[in-house]
């Protein structure tokens, strides 16, 4: 029996990312595929990423896999349960047992199962899926055998969907083994990269979970929690990359790298000793950073780090319950340059109450600091959130579950869409104007187009926010 793992995203069909170019292979379905392989269950793993869906339907008929087991996120989530109308029409198909997991499914269980899913993972899944690969293979897949494997939700006989007890989280997570990246083929993310951007980078997890709460961020896999891998094993997994794919730069993908200052100081050393030192980067909060963490950091081989700030205004800052001061993000995005660690930071705009002056906060934020990258989201709730529950009430549309996403919701903000579009616009190009003024003799034209774009972009805000009055 073997167990088929996937994901369901297409590179062909997300132009963003054909812009970008930055794709990063499945680690979570690795990590299972690896899990499942140590404990003796046979597995494969389909990667969705450079393939297609007619070629991903194709190997489900060639392959009939007994357990099909989907990772389902916002942005997968469409393409899921497209996978499961197909296998679910098609009748040489009609055994397959699907099983779906990741943060999409934890708060919208009977929704997926009402698609067609079999069963839902909820929260991690290494050892749910042990259980539910060994519950098969012993032939007792039904509703008794089931309702003691913890962490899942399934529907019984009568329709009626059942929740098991809630699965403890692995407290040692050094026992995971690496990822198992041999199960796909890495070069084409590693190709990806060098064809377009020069330089390529393998992806790498060293904890799971978050401490933090801030309101529009999604725990559902991991809770909150933090739990992390001990240095010694994460250097072992960068020498193993290293050996196997030499890449340029590692992407390290925890949430707040530098939480534990022990960690990371520990994490420097090994790096030192064991002469592994490869270019990376890496996301934190500001009020986990100083500057002995940045020289650690640098030591470590860090060449840029990623401080979220989501906001320049405090006011809305605090409404997130980011619980850091944006004087803080500034201090540490320009201490991390001085230290020669490029920046980068995360901006959100059209959080409830936001108002114009806090969107011009944001831009003297940016101006201040000066980031070398950043990035521009509007706020969208997440199912589950706190964000989600305060503005459930305040939703201006009302869109099929299974035809939508909820980064597709929108609800009663300060100004409307239209406003947000001409703020975007704004921030972007009257950060522009502020990094190219040096250059305005050399190209005049260039420069005076930023400036005259964001003042456009400020007029007509003004406009749209006096139509909304």
């Amino acid at each position: 029996m073997t167990v088929h793992l996937s994901h369901g995203y297409f590179l062909e069909d997300d132009l963003k990312e054909q812009e970008i170019m930055k794709p990063y292979p499945p680690l979570g379905i690795l990590y299972i595929s690896a899990w499942l392989k140590q404990h003796g269950i046979s597995c494969s793993v389909y990667d969705t990423t450079f393939s297609s869906k007619e070629a991903f339907r194709q190997y489900l008929l060639d392959q009939k896999p007994r357990l099909l087991a989907l990772y389902t996120n916002l942005m997968t989530k469409l393409n899921v349960l497209e996978t499961i109308r197909f296998v679910r029409s098609r009748p040489e198909l009609e055994d397959v047992i699907i099983v779906l997991g990741g943060p999409e499914v934890t708060h919208s269980k009977a929704n997926f199962l009402k698609a067609g899913a079999d069963v839902i993972a909820i929260g991690e899944g290494e050892e749910t899926m042990l259980d539910l690969a060994r519950c098969l293979e012993s032939g007792n897949f039904h509703s008794d055998t089931l309702s003691l494997i913890p962490g899942i939700a399934f529907a019984d006989g009568t329709g009626n969907v059942v929740t098991t007890a809630e699965r403890e989280k692995l407290k040692d997570i050094d026992l995971l083994s690496m990822p198992d990246r041999k199960a796909i083929d890495l070069t084409l993310y590693l190709d990806a990269w060098k064809n377009r951007h020069g330089s390529n980078a393998a992806s790498i997890s060293t904890m799971r979970g978050c401490p933090y709460t801030c309101k529009w961020c999604s725990r559902a896999v991991y809770g909150l929690s933090y739990r992390r891998r001990s240095p010694a094993k994460v250097v072992e997994e960068m020498k193993w990359i290293r050996d196997q794919y030499n890449p340029d730069t590692l992407w390290f993908v925890d949430d707040v790298f530098t939480v534990s200052h022990k960690w990371l100081k520990e994490f420097a050393e090994l790096v030192g000793s064991e002469n592994i030192r490869i270019p990376f980067e890496c996301i934190t909060r500001a009020d986990r950073m100083n500057e002995d963490v940045i020289q650690l950091l640098k030591k470590a081989g860090c060449y840029r780090v990623w401080i979220g700030a989501e906001s320049g205004s405090q006011r809305i800052i605090d409404a997130m319950d980011r619980r850091v001061k944006v004087t803080q993000v500034r201090d540490m995005i320009l201490l991390a340059k001085k230290y020669g660690i490029q920046s980068g930071t995360f901006i959100m705009l059209g959080y409830p109450g936001e108002t114009v002056e806090d969107i011009e906060e944001t831009i003297h934020h940016l101006k201040a600091s000066a980031p070398d990258l950043y990035t521009i989201t509007l706020a969208y709730p997440i199912k589950g959130t706190e964000l989600y529950e305060e503005v459930q009430g305040d939703f201006l549309n009302d869109l099929p579950w299974e035809s939508s996403t909820d980064r597709q919701i929108e609800f009663k903000r300060n100004y409307s869409k239209e406003f947000y579009a001409r703020a975007l616009t704004r921030v972007n190009n009257e950060v522009a104007w502020s990094r190219h003024q040096k250059d305005l003799f050399r190209n005049p034209f260039r420069v005076l187009k930023f400036k005259g774009k964001s003042e456009l972009a400020r007029l007509l805000m003004w406009w749209e926010k006096r139509k909304g009055q």
